[in-house]
């Protein structure tokens, strides 16, 4: 699937990377992201004059490793897919069904399997208590 939901584990809710640099950090890894994305989600491929920088996550269940994988550049619709539990609590799901389908060609059970399946690595990685942050994607930066 091109576009997926990226559950994060629930002690890692409000640790963005945002959060962790500067201001300045922050704007360096974002338009990156924008100059690579030129104009264009990086998922869906649509046209946008306000792209939005998304964090791409990797887990490593056994040793409980949260790395940074990406930062790239996306719409709304699609981080809202993404992002789908933040979606649904603010009542937008539907509009989000309807653009997973669309962009990975596929039908309300496909969504509903690929939430399911998203739904159940959420509740593996809820049962590490801990995780250890891996950002050495920003060595890039420095």
């Amino acid at each position: 699937m091109k576009l997926n939901f990226e559950l994060v584990p629930d002690s890692c809710w409000h640790s963005n990377l945002r959060s962790l640099l500067s201001p300045a950090q922050w704007d360096l890894v974002r338009r990156e992201a924008y100059a690579r994305a030129n104009g264009k989600c990086a998922i869906c491929g649509a046209p946008s004059a306000r792209l939005e920088a998304h964090e791409r996550w990797e887990y490593d269940e056994d040793a409980h490793v949260q790395k940074l994988a990406d930062v790239i550049a996306i719409c709304r619709r699609c981080h809202e897919v993404i992002h789908i539990g933040r979606t649904q609590l603010k009542g937008n799901e539907r509009e989000a069904e309807a653009h997973f389908m669309k962009v990975n060609n596929c039908t309300y059970a496909e969504y509903r399997k690929a939430l399911g399946e998203a739904n159940e690595a959420h509740r593996r990685r809820n049962k590490v208590a801990e995780w250890k942050l891996d950002l050495s994607y920003l060595k890039k930066f420095c």
